[in-house]
């Protein structure tokens, strides 16, 4: 057991849960970044576009000229469908790590759920080409899955 001093008082929690919620935190905390990022790019696409077009990048950094011209190939529909759902996402994620927080049973089923049916497309993705961030990222949604479902809480809250 894990204790954490909260507010003028102890909690116990178990490791394993306190790392998946930390682990959750910073993925809807990435994922938000990220919608307001593809929110902001569909926002001043006009300027983006006419940034990218800028003799000034011609050469100077490829990774961000590679970056502009990705970003500005979308259609403005993608980017505004993207940010949004990246958005909802982010804020389930975030709704998870509360919910293991607190050690709700339907947070444990949530995310039960969702690490399994996100399981077998990662395993497809390494069989396309591995990655270090792909083994990484399937490790870790393995192990959360594997704690989940072995930790999994036999009363009703």
């Amino acid at each position: 057991m894990t204790y954490l001093y909260l507010g003028g008082y102890l909690e116990k929690r178990p490791l394993g849960l306190v790392a998946i919620v930390l682990y959750k935190s910073f993925a809807a905390l990435l994922l938000m970044v990220t919608s307001i990022a593809l929110l902001l790019t569909l926002k001043n696409y006009q300027t983006l576009e006419a940034f990218s077009e800028n003799y000034v990048l011609e050469g100077k950094s490829i990774i961000i000229d590679w970056l502009l011209k990705k970003v500005v190939n979308l259609n403005p529909r993608t980017l505004a469908f993207s940010g949004i759902g990246t958005g909802i996402y982010a804020i389930v994620t975030a709704i998870e790590a509360v919910g293991l927080w607190y050690e709700k049973r339907w947070a444990h089923v949530l995310v039960l759920g969702l690490v399994g049916i996100s399981i077998p497309p990662e395993i497809y993705e390494l069989i396309r080409g591995i990655s270090p961030l792909k083994t990484l990222v399937f490790l870790l949604n393995l192990a959360v899955f594997g704690y989940l479902f072995r930790n999994f809480p036999k009363h009703p809250n």
